[in-house]
């Protein structure tokens, strides 16, 4: 085993996906893999089970202090689910222009950055697989409904 992992390989279904976006005319329309919210379901679990080892290798290549670890309850927090995304496929960019690899470690200072923020003190519970749904006192029930009478019937 190499001391220095390698990024993990996208998904050949995803690449396809991806691939088939920019040069298909028929799916110009069909959303970009990194918005997890609009993929259809046959590309969106390859894509997670993809985050997920991506994770993994940020932890193990470069969390060196426990703020540093994403936590691996991080599909549950939608806002790291998304930033994840963005950055994992960011990063596949960076292969050919070492300029792009400075900015991604720019953008991966900033994502630990927010991630630490979003989390605050619940992060260190996540980090060691105690993981709250959201904060009770934050709890979103306490939000009006919204109001239906505005739609047409």
């Amino acid at each position: 085993m190499s001391a220095f992992p390698l990024f993990p390989e996208l998904p050949a279904a995803v690449a396809e996906y991806a691939a088939a976006r920019t040069t298909d005319i028929n799916s110009l329309s069909n959303p970009p893999p990194w918005d997890l919210g609009a993929l259809p379901r046959d590309v969106l679990e390859p894509v997670l089970v993809w985050l997920d080892a991506v994770c993994r290798w940020l932890n193990q290549t470069y969390a060196w202090q426990p703020h540093q670890v994403i936590p691996p309850c991080w599909q549950q927090h939608q806002h790291l689910a998304y930033e994840i995304a963005a950055l994992a496929f960011t990063r596949t960019d960076t292969t050919t222009d070492p300029g792009a690899a400075i900015i991604w470690h720019e953008q991966y200072d900033r994502f630990l950055h927010r991630m630490n923020n979003t989390l605050g003190k619940n992060g260190d519970d996540c980090r060691v697989g105690r993981h709250e749904p959201r904060p009770a006192r934050f709890a979103l029930s306490a939000w009006p409904l919204e109001n239906k009478s505005d739609e047409p019937s």
